[in-house]
């Protein structure tokens, strides 16, 4: 009785290294199921993505459409700790990757797959992400990274190699010339890298930008949105030019993608720390979540207790250093995320921005759960200001200091059990 072969799980795309990647893996030995994720990729066409992998020898394609889930337990998991790495990057590509894996974990368990491969470089921060996040939601499953593989490297040294392959096996490739750059993308973002962008001083192309128009090329008239968050989770959106109202959580964040990328809203051109200990340029779209990050902070400036934003702080750096570095799965993220739910519990209420050419301008927020008093803080004592006398360098007048702060929250407590 012959021995049954290996199952694998392989993450597809459908591009030129996967389509090889999974080739390769049928010839090498393994039954190949491929899984391709819907998180929201622009003009992807999946039914040729699953006709292709199929072509290739994969048992079967499995699409599943995350952009729900992406959105309701990643990408709003980030907006709720104003999460950003090393100051600039809002993690577009480092987010997606845990609901990918996740969702691969599932596929491989049903279908009965005991490996999961993927076609990350050894030089990149993806191959750790898989890799952890897997892991972490299955300790029996087995890895295989070809891109790590001695053979493997040394069939493929290049571009070429791989085409040669592809026309010896009949594998179809896109006619379409390759960009002088690689592109990732999904409804949180947009990211370019590599080919002519590794020269740091070589500028973006503008024909290349997906999400947004230039500022310069954004309409001349502002434009004003009202956003509504429940626990530091955005839940409605009124666009107060034109009356537009949305609930829906997806809907809601397509809708700041496209009405922030339309004013110029979210493009940065960075050199980032890669955890594989490489320095990386990247030029990113991130209309919608530079938009929501915006209203976001401001929410939290009228609602959240000083203390507790200023530790907030720091956890929110260490969940965008977690999250980047492919540990989401992780104890110590577990114990971040419960940590930030907390600190959300009276960021609600609403944010009103005006959009223009580039620029988000907060002009007025609310909040039933208000930390700020107008009348303390009023300095105009005759119409109406609390006399709030202090002397900073006396301990009366720092207990009096902290004991305004106290109260306050102690009321706002008080009120919710009411």
């Amino acid at each position: 009785m012959a021995e049954s072969k290996p199952k694998l799980l392989l993450a597809y795309s459908g591009g030129l290294d996967t389509s090889v990647i999974l080739k390769w893996l049928s010839e090498k030995g393994f039954e190949v199921v491929a899984f391709c994720a819907n998180v929201g990729q622009f003009e992807e066409d999946f039914a040729a993505v699953k006709a292709k992998a199929e072509s290739c020898g994969a048992l079967k394609c499995v699409i599943s459409d995350l952009r729900k889930d992406f959105v309701d337990n990643y990408v709003f998991e980030g907006i709720k700790c104003n999460a950003i790495y090393e100051g600039r990057y809002l993690l577009g590509t480092s987010i997606a990757r845990p609901c990918i894996a996740k969702e691969m974990i599932r596929i491989a368990n049903e279908e009965g797959c005991t490996y999961i491969g993927h076609g990350a470089t050894g030089k990149g921060n993806d191959q750790v992400r898989f890799e952890m996040c897997c892991q972490a939601l299955s300790p029996t499953i087995q890895c295989v990274a070809p891109w790590r593989d001695a053979e493997f490297i040394e069939s493929f040294k290049g571009r070429s190699d791989l085409l040669a392959y592809c026309e010896k096996h009949s594998i179809p490739v896109d006619a379409k010339p390759k960009a002088n750059y690689s592109i990732d993308e999904n409804l949180f973002h947009t990211s370019y890298e590599s080919g002519m962008l590794e020269d740091a001083m070589c500028g973006p192309e503008e024909s290349m930008f997906k999400m947004t128009v230039s500022p310069q090329r954004a309409p001349d008239a502002s434009e004003k949105i009202q956003i509504e968050f429940v626990k530091g989770v955005p839940t409605k959106l009124i666009n107060k030019n034109d009356g537009t109202e949305i609930t829906d959580s997806l809907e809601l964040f397509l809708y700041c993608n496209k009405i922030a990328g339309k004013h110029g809203i979210g493009r940065i051109d960075i050199v980032e720390n890669r955890f594989v200990g490489i320095k990386s340029r990247g030029v990113y779209e991130t209309p919608g979540g530079t938009l929501l990050r915006a209203a976001h902070l401001d929410l939290e400036g009228i609602t959240m207790d000083r203390e507790v934003k200023r530790i907030s702080e720091y956890l929110a750096s260490e969940f965008a250093r977690l999250c980047y570095y492919g540990f989401w799965f992780a104890p110590e993220m577990e114990l971040i995320r419960n940590s930030i739910e907390f600190s959300q519990r009276d960021v609600t209420g609403l944010v009103e921005m005006e959009l223009y050419k580039g620029n988000v301008t907060i002009v007025g927020r609310q909040s039933p759960k208000a930390l700020y008093n107008a009348d303390l803080a009023s300095m105009d004592i005759e119409g109406g200001g609390d006399a709030f006398d202090y002397n900073p360098a006396d301990a009366n007048g720092f207990i009096r200091i902290n004991a305004v702060r106290l109260k306050t929250y102690a009321a706002l407590r008080a009120k919710d059990s009411e």
